[in-house]
């Protein structure tokens, strides 16, 4: 199984402004301020976080969901 990634790279969509992001490994950011712009980002409409949003990699969570998947694994489900 592949390693879960913890940081991923945030770019604002009004700004452009580009910082690199601890992720929390339990749980789905739902709001994040730009700090170029101060625009507070929103997931958009059917991610579950900022991260899956407007980062270079999914949250942790997503990305357990999909190697589970891939592994055929169910994941808990």
């Amino acid at each position: 199984m592949s390693v879960i990634v913890l940081e991923s790279i945030l770019t604002c969509p009004v700004c452009g402004h580009v910082k690199t992001e601890h992720m929390p490994q339990d749980a789905c950011q739902w709001f994040y301020e730009c700090e170029g712009c101060h625009t507070v980002l929103r997931p958009r409409p059917g991610d579950c976080c900022v991260f899956c949003s407007y980062g270079s990699v999914p949250c942790p969570p997503v990305q357990a969901q999909r190697q589970a998947r891939d592994c055929g694994c169910t994941g808990g489900d």
